[in-house]
């Protein structure tokens, strides 16, 4: 069974810098895609990033693009979220996200999943 543990999430200001990290036990996940999603209140769960298992490339939302970076160290069998120039509309809780069927942009489509990290920027 495999567990994913989220850390790091926390309030800063805009403009500001946090680091996600996300922790997989279970099993080895080298080979898997990771994501990060995030969810807002009353809003859907949204894409953030991925990183693929096979190539290691990454893709972001377009609102994160430039901003945002993830990365993965799998000795550690942990994949991280590096959050710089933080925007009031960041606020959300961030999800780590194991193991993709198909379309990554889909959380419907991830089987693994860990229980989300708080980010609140304040203006």
């Amino acid at each position: 069974q495999v567990q994913l543990v989220e850390s790091g999430g926390g309030l800063v200001q805009a403009g500001g810098s946090l680091r996600l990290s996300c922790a997989a036990s279970g099993r080895t996940l080298s080979s898997d895609s990771m994501a990060w999603f995030s969810q807002a209140p009353g809003k859907e769960r949204e894409f953030v990033a991925i990183i693929r298992g096979s190539t290691g490339s990454t893709d972001y939302a377009d609102s994160v693009k430039g901003r945002f970076t993830i990365s993965r160290d799998n000795a550690k069998n942990t994949v991280y979220l590096q959050m710089n120039g933080l925007k009031p509309e960041d606020t959300a809780v961030y999800y780590c996200a194991a193991s993709l069927y198909w379309r990554y942009w889909d959380p419907s489509e991830w089987r693994y999943w860990g229980q989300g990290t708080q980010v609140t920027v304040s203006s």
